[in-house]
């Protein structure tokens, strides 16, 4: 089983970035490195993550992980969902986009892509969005998988460490993308990562991965003293030759129109942060906390957006250091990254 303290020449992640950056050949580039790549799972049928898998296998023999959505709960709330679908229609209507019917629930496919992970022998499996049943955790175990949880403050540290996880990714406010969250009406921890990872240390007899706002080698020097064992990057690696990142979301990066970052149910029910655009201004007040019905409802937004490059209709999602994001081979980043670590 892969042994996070003692299994990286490079104590750095690749964060699982669903949506498209996270390509097989960005995983085996971190991989390869001497970090640890990430598929992430998230939204893609059980087929395109089995080819996936395989895909990375077929480029690098290093370990790597396969993150994975656990489902939420069911819709609560149809009505306030219906209210956003339909102040969504005007844009609909000018995207030549037709919004899809409200779900009542998805679970993203979850039992089938752990059968995928145990009958892989993905090496290291983690799960966002909520803790896995403990008995997945002991399936992936006697798969020889190791097992991850992503949380977002001390108390959901120490549940997932009862579960018997082998590690902890500890994700702070700064971070990029969705957060990892167990209930998605609490209230975030305002810790910066560094402060969450101390906090987490003194409760928790695990290795850390210290996630959020990792964006230069001090930082990497701050977490780990504090007392994490790795480091998570993401937005760091939106930019690098190997990522899926869409050229809008790439361009917005470097762009000095875009100015700020923000956390934002408006593109998936779910809080995420990422950079201020015209979608953000114009319906984050609106926004409910329903996931994965918002997402669902913005898909074809984002994509018609995607299509016509503009990045004022995407997820740009990103962390408060994106403007240190640079375009390079991904296993560059990684090793500039720790070679400038104090």
């Amino acid at each position: 089983m892969f042994d996070l303290d003692d299994g990286l020449r490079i104590p750095i992640i690749g964060a699982p970035m669903a949506g498209g950056p996270s390509t097989p050949e960005l995983v085996a580039a971190v991989s390869s490195a001497g970090g640890l790549g990430f598929l992430a799972a998230g939204y893609k049928t059980v087929d395109a993550v089995r080819r996936e898998v395989d895909a990375v296998r077929a480029l690098t023999s290093a370990p790597f992980g396969l993150n994975l959505f656990v489902p939420g709960r069911p819709l609560a709330d149809r009505a306030a969902v219906e209210a956003y679908r339909e102040r969504l229609q005007p844009l609909a209507e000018r995207r030549q986009v037709v919004l899809p019917e409200i779900v009542d629930f998805d679970d993203d496919a979850f039992d089938a892509k752990v059968d995928l992970a145990v009958e892989r022998a993905v090496p290291v499996v983690s799960f966002t969005f909520g803790l896995p049943p403990r008995e997945v955790v002991d399936r992936l175990h006697d798969a020889g998988s190791a097992v991850v949880a992503t949380v977002s403050d001390v108390d959901e540290a120490v549940s997932a460490a009862r579960l018997g996880v082998d590690a902890i990714c500890v994700q702070g406010v700064d971070a990029g993308g969705h957060r990892a969250t167990l209930d998605p009406d609490a209230e975030p921890d305002p810790r910066s990562t560094r402060e969450l990872v101390e906090a987490a240390r003194s409760a928790v007899d695990l290795p850390l991965i210290a996630a959020g706002g990792i964006a230069t080698g001090t930082d990497v020097a701050t977490t780990l003293t504090a007392g994490a064992t790795a480091v998570q990057i993401g937005t760091a690696l939106l930019d690098a030759d190997e990522a899926g990142t869409k050229p809008a979301h790439r361009g917005a990066l470097h762009d000095a129109r875009f100015t700020d970052t923000v956390v934002t149910r408006a593109f998936s029910g779910r809080p995420a942060r990422g950079l201020v655009n015209d979608f953000i201004t114009d319906f984050d007040a609106y926004a409910v906390a329903a996931y994965p019905q918002v997402h669902l409802l913005t898909t074809g937004l984002r994509a018609a957006a995607a299509a016509s490059g503009d990045p004022h209709g995407l997820a740009l999602w990103a962390g408060i250091g994106y403007r240190s994001a640079r375009s390079a081979p991904a296993g560059e980043i990684v090793r500039d990254l720790w070679s400038e670590t104090p």
